[in-house]
Protein backbone atom coordinates (compact mmCIF):
# COMPACT_ATOMS: atom_id res chain seq x y z
CA UNK A 1 0.00 0.00 0.00
CA UNK A 2 2.59 2.31 1.04
CA UNK A 3 4.46 1.58 -2.42
CA UNK A 4 1.16 2.44 -4.53
CA UNK A 5 1.04 5.47 -2.29
CA UNK A 6 4.06 6.63 -3.76
CA UNK A 7 3.26 5.74 -7.21
CA UNK A 8 -0.07 7.53 -7.26
CA UNK A 9 2.11 10.83 -6.01
CA UNK A 10 4.42 10.05 -8.86
CA UNK A 11 2.13 10.14 -11.29
CA UNK A 12 -0.05 12.98 -9.99
CA UNK A 13 3.21 14.78 -10.62
CA UNK A 14 3.55 13.70 -14.51
CA UNK A 15 -0.44 14.43 -14.95
CA UNK A 16 0.02 18.05 -13.30
CA UNK A 17 3.40 18.70 -15.72
CA UNK A 18 1.17 17.57 -18.74
CA UNK A 19 -1.69 18.86 -18.40
CA UNK A 20 -2.15 22.10 -20.04
CA UNK A 21 -6.14 22.47 -20.75
CA UNK A 22 -7.75 25.42 -19.42
CA UNK A 23 -11.11 23.34 -20.34
CA UNK A 24 -10.71 20.80 -18.07
CA UNK A 25 -10.01 20.58 -14.53
CA UNK A 26 -7.28 18.26 -13.14
CA UNK A 27 -7.56 16.64 -9.57
CA UNK A 28 -4.78 15.16 -7.16
CA UNK A 29 -6.26 11.86 -5.69
CA UNK A 30 -5.26 11.50 -2.04
CA UNK A 31 -4.68 7.46 -1.71
CA UNK A 32 -3.44 5.50 1.44
CA UNK A 33 -6.80 2.56 2.25
CA UNK A 34 -7.67 3.65 6.00
CA UNK A 35 -4.27 4.32 7.13
CA UNK A 36 -4.22 7.44 8.76
CA UNK A 37 -0.48 8.06 8.21
CA UNK A 38 -0.61 7.22 4.23
CA UNK A 39 -3.13 9.57 3.86
CA UNK A 40 -1.24 12.52 5.41
CA UNK A 41 1.71 11.30 3.11
CA UNK A 42 -0.21 11.37 0.32
CA UNK A 43 -1.84 14.71 0.59
CA UNK A 44 1.31 16.55 1.65
CA UNK A 45 2.79 15.32 -2.19
CA UNK A 46 -0.38 16.60 -3.82
CA UNK A 47 -0.91 19.53 -2.04
CA UNK A 48 2.13 21.73 -3.40
CA UNK A 49 1.10 20.40 -6.88
CA UNK A 50 -1.70 22.95 -6.46
CA UNK A 51 -4.17 21.20 -8.32
CA UNK A 52 -7.69 22.33 -9.08
CA UNK A 53 -9.42 20.14 -6.67
CA UNK A 54 -8.84 17.09 -4.67
CA UNK A 55 -10.64 13.68 -4.87
CA UNK A 56 -10.30 10.92 -2.01
CA UNK A 57 -9.73 7.54 -3.52
CA UNK A 58 -9.64 4.44 -2.35
CA UNK A 59 -12.94 3.72 -0.12
CA UNK A 60 -16.26 2.00 -0.85
CA UNK A 61 -14.24 -0.93 -1.60
CA UNK A 62 -15.21 -3.78 0.48
CA UNK A 63 -14.63 -1.36 3.77
CA UNK A 64 -16.65 -1.14 6.88
CA UNK A 65 -18.91 2.02 6.39
CA UNK A 66 -17.88 3.05 9.77
CA UNK A 67 -14.32 2.86 8.49
CA UNK A 68 -15.01 4.61 5.56
CA UNK A 69 -16.36 7.91 7.80
CA UNK A 70 -13.62 7.80 10.20
CA UNK A 71 -11.11 7.76 7.09
CA UNK A 72 -13.05 10.67 5.91
CA UNK A 73 -12.73 12.17 9.52
CA UNK A 74 -8.68 12.55 9.34
CA UNK A 75 -8.70 12.89 5.34
CA UNK A 76 -10.98 15.86 4.48
CA UNK A 77 -9.35 18.19 6.95
CA UNK A 78 -5.68 17.88 5.14
CA UNK A 79 -7.74 18.97 2.09
CA UNK A 80 -7.95 23.19 0.90
CA UNK A 81 -11.21 24.10 1.64
CA UNK A 82 -11.32 26.62 -1.09
CA UNK A 83 -10.99 23.75 -3.86
CA UNK A 84 -14.06 20.87 -4.62
CA UNK A 85 -13.63 17.75 -2.50
CA UNK A 86 -14.44 14.54 -4.26
CA UNK A 87 -15.19 11.00 -3.50
CA UNK A 88 -15.08 8.75 -5.63
CA UNK A 89 -16.82 6.21 -6.48
CA UNK A 90 -19.49 6.39 -3.14
CA UNK A 91 -23.38 6.27 -4.09
CA UNK A 92 -25.60 4.55 -1.41
CA UNK A 93 -27.57 7.79 0.01
CA UNK A 94 -26.71 7.35 3.44
CA UNK A 95 -23.01 7.20 2.38
CA UNK A 96 -23.55 10.55 0.65
CA UNK A 97 -25.37 12.13 3.41
CA UNK A 98 -22.40 10.84 5.86
CA UNK A 99 -19.62 11.99 3.48
CA UNK A 100 -21.34 16.14 3.00
CA UNK A 101 -21.70 16.07 7.14
CA UNK A 102 -18.04 15.70 6.79
CA UNK A 103 -16.96 18.24 3.92
CA UNK A 104 -17.53 16.63 0.68
CA UNK A 105 -18.67 17.91 -2.00
CA UNK A 106 -18.58 15.92 -5.00
CA UNK A 107 -19.36 12.28 -5.57
CA UNK A 108 -19.69 9.66 -8.91
CA UNK A 109 -21.13 5.98 -8.82
CA UNK A 110 -23.05 4.05 -11.30
CA UNK A 111 -25.34 2.96 -8.68
CA UNK A 112 -28.69 5.17 -9.73
CA UNK A 113 -28.25 3.25 -13.39
CA UNK A 114 -26.84 0.52 -12.76
CA UNK A 115 -29.01 -0.78 -9.96
CA UNK A 116 -31.99 1.05 -12.34
CA UNK A 117 -31.04 -1.53 -15.36
CA UNK A 118 -31.33 -4.43 -12.84
CA UNK A 119 -35.40 -3.17 -11.93
CA UNK A 120 -34.24 -2.00 -8.70
CA UNK A 121 -35.78 1.43 -7.97
CA UNK A 122 -34.46 3.85 -4.79
CA UNK A 123 -37.50 5.35 -3.05
CA UNK A 124 -38.68 7.13 -0.29
CA UNK A 125 -39.56 4.64 1.53
CA UNK A 126 -36.90 2.15 0.50
CA UNK A 127 -36.01 0.68 -2.60
CA UNK A 128 -38.27 -0.94 -4.76
CA UNK A 129 -37.35 -4.23 -6.67
CA UNK A 130 -39.64 -4.36 -9.88
CA UNK A 131 -38.87 -8.20 -10.79
CA UNK A 132 -40.98 -9.45 -7.59
CA UNK A 133 -44.22 -10.65 -8.56
CA UNK A 134 -46.44 -8.45 -6.05
CA UNK A 135 -45.54 -5.36 -8.08
CA UNK A 136 -47.34 -6.87 -11.17
CA UNK A 137 -50.95 -5.74 -10.47
CA UNK A 138 -49.45 -2.87 -8.52
CA UNK A 139 -51.15 0.15 -10.51
CA UNK A 140 -49.28 2.76 -8.40
CA UNK A 141 -46.26 5.19 -9.09
CA UNK A 142 -42.71 3.79 -7.88
CA UNK A 143 -42.54 6.70 -5.62
CA UNK A 144 -45.94 8.42 -4.34
CA UNK A 145 -43.15 11.44 -3.12
CA UNK A 146 -41.72 11.82 -6.44
CA UNK A 147 -42.80 13.93 -9.34
CA UNK A 148 -40.61 13.00 -12.08
CA UNK A 149 -41.86 12.01 -15.59
CA UNK A 150 -41.36 7.97 -14.48
CA UNK A 151 -43.33 8.82 -11.21
CA UNK A 152 -46.55 10.68 -12.83
CA UNK A 153 -46.75 8.56 -15.82
CA UNK A 154 -46.09 5.45 -15.15
CA UNK A 155 -47.37 2.01 -12.77
CA UNK A 156 -45.02 -0.32 -11.14
CA UNK A 157 -47.09 -2.99 -12.52
CA UNK A 158 -46.25 -1.74 -16.06
CA UNK A 159 -42.23 -0.64 -15.29
CA UNK A 160 -42.71 -4.74 -14.11
CA UNK A 161 -44.09 -5.45 -17.41
CA UNK A 162 -41.50 -3.99 -19.44
CA UNK A 163 -38.34 -6.05 -16.93
CA UNK A 164 -39.99 -8.77 -18.30
CA UNK A 165 -41.11 -8.42 -21.89
CA UNK A 166 -37.43 -7.89 -21.86
CA UNK A 167 -37.91 -4.06 -23.27
CA UNK A 168 -35.28 -1.31 -23.44
CA UNK A 169 -37.78 1.21 -22.34
CA UNK A 170 -37.79 -0.59 -18.62
CA UNK A 171 -33.88 0.15 -17.72
CA UNK A 172 -34.10 3.30 -19.20
CA UNK A 173 -36.94 4.37 -16.98
CA UNK A 174 -35.81 2.94 -13.40
CA UNK A 175 -32.57 4.46 -14.33
CA UNK A 176 -34.11 8.19 -14.96
CA UNK A 177 -36.43 7.90 -12.03
CA UNK A 178 -33.35 6.84 -9.95
CA UNK A 179 -31.21 9.99 -11.05
CA UNK A 180 -33.92 12.15 -10.33
CA UNK A 181 -34.15 10.50 -6.56
CA UNK A 182 -30.61 11.25 -6.61
CA UNK A 183 -30.73 14.85 -7.51
CA UNK A 184 -33.69 15.63 -5.24
CA UNK A 185 -31.92 14.37 -2.46
CA UNK A 186 -28.72 16.45 -3.05
CA UNK A 187 -31.43 19.22 -3.51
CA UNK A 188 -32.64 19.17 -0.50
CA UNK A 189 -29.09 18.71 1.41
CA UNK A 190 -27.79 21.51 0.17
CA UNK A 191 -30.86 23.90 1.22
CA UNK A 192 -30.31 22.06 4.27
CA UNK A 193 -26.41 23.33 4.32
CA UNK A 194 -28.11 26.88 3.16
CA UNK A 195 -30.53 27.06 6.24
CA UNK A 196 -28.14 26.28 8.77
CA UNK A 197 -30.22 22.76 9.36
CA UNK A 198 -27.91 19.96 8.05
CA UNK A 199 -27.98 18.00 11.68
CA UNK A 200 -31.93 17.85 11.25
CA UNK A 201 -31.61 16.79 7.63
CA UNK A 202 -29.29 13.80 8.41
CA UNK A 203 -31.18 12.51 11.33
CA UNK A 204 -34.52 12.27 9.21
CA UNK A 205 -33.39 10.90 6.45
CA UNK A 206 -31.02 8.22 8.41
CA UNK A 207 -34.19 7.01 9.99
CA UNK A 208 -35.74 6.96 7.07
CA UNK A 209 -36.43 3.55 5.14
CA UNK A 210 -34.41 4.84 1.76
CA UNK A 211 -31.53 5.69 3.90
CA UNK A 212 -29.41 2.11 3.34
CA UNK A 213 -30.64 1.60 0.00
Amino acid sequence: LERAVERTTRWARRCREAHRRDDQALFGIVQGGTDRELRERSAEGLLPLDFPGYAVGGLSVGERPEDMYRTLEFTVPLLPADRPRYLMGVGRPVDLIEAVCRGIDLFDCVMPTRNGRNAMAFTSAGPVRLRNRRHAEDSGPLDPDCDCPVCTRFSRGYLRHLFQAGEMLGPILVSWHNIAFYQRLMTELRQAIEAGRVAEFRSRHLAAPSAGS
